[in-house]
């Protein structure tokens, strides 16, 4: 595990600035910035994602599990929950009844890092619809499963383990067998095998997205922009040689971003 997974504050400017400087000017072409925008974070952890929204005057709300890590984005956006700029819930989205809870639907909804994480994930991305506008927009990050850190490595102990890419990709008893052998703890053990069985791959993403969404648009990265901050590696969009071919792009790109939209029905 690297030090910033154990400094919030820190991780959460790592979240600011990476929405700021590289998620809020890949939507902006796509909104109506003549507006305030009602914006849903679901798994906004610390709410560093958001902080890059209200800064341009968006009505947030930040969901998560976690209520750990809202006690901390409550700390962090202290300022913001005062001027009435963003507000948290603390449910799991199936739990949440839109009209007693939050009261009106969303503009922009925000998901980074998060799919891959969520079983059923086709069910999923369906629920979504009951929360958008008729012409709002979703928008995904998420680490492909088949690149090299695709099942969240670098969260174990071990040095050699955190480090090691690709291994992810072995079958589970032989996956499991490792992290045993290394000493991993069986928190991190349970994490990381959880991880094995939701991790998405583009060309999943894109078929369960297609039931009911089109995307507007993709990004690829071989540098994950928030490399930036993390390891001092400029973020550089994969090659366009690499992206239009399926399974092959997987291996090599280490973050995607989709904005979508409802389909329209004609």
């Amino acid at each position: 595990m690297f030090d910033f997974h154990k400094d919030k504050k820190r991780y959460f400017d790592y979240q600011y600035f990476t929405s700021r400087d590289y998620i809020v000017p890949f939507l902006s072409p796509h909104l109506d910035e003549n507006k305030p925008l009602k914006v849903l974070e679901i798994g906004c952890a610390e709410a560093g994602v958001l902080k890059a929204f209200t800064e341009q005057g968006h009505q947030c709300l930040g969901i998560e599990l976690m209520e750990g890590r809202l006690e901390l984005a409550r700390t962090f956006m202290a300022d913001e929950m005062e001027k009435g700029l963003i507000s948290f819930i603390n449910k799991n989205i199936y739990d949440i009844d839109l009209e007693k809870d939050i009261g009106y639907k969303f503009d922009l909804i925000l998901l980074k890092d998060v799919i891959e994480h969520i079983p059923k994930q086709g069910v999923f991305i369906e629920k979504l619809l009951d929360f958008l506008e008729p012409d709002g927009k979703v928008f995904f990050a998420f680490p492909p499963w088949y690149m090299p850190f695709g099942g969240h490595q670098q969260l174990c102990r071990s040095k050699i383990l955190s480090k090691l890419p690709y291994y992810h990709l072995l079958p589970m008893p032989v996956y499991k067998g490792i992290l045993k052998a290394f000493g991993e703890p069986q928190s991190v053990q349970k994490d990381l095998e959880e991880i094995k069985t939701t991790g998405i791959s583009i060309e999943r993403f894109e078929k369960i997205s297609r039931n009911s969404y089109h995307i507007v648009k993709r990004e690829l990265f071989f540098f994950n922009p928030i490399y930036k901050y993390k390891f001092n590696l400029k973020p550089r969009r994969q090659s366009d040689i690499i992206t239009p071919i399926p399974f092959i792009r997987d291996f090599l790109s280490t973050c995607a971003y989709y904005l979508l939209e409802k389909k329209t029905i004609v």
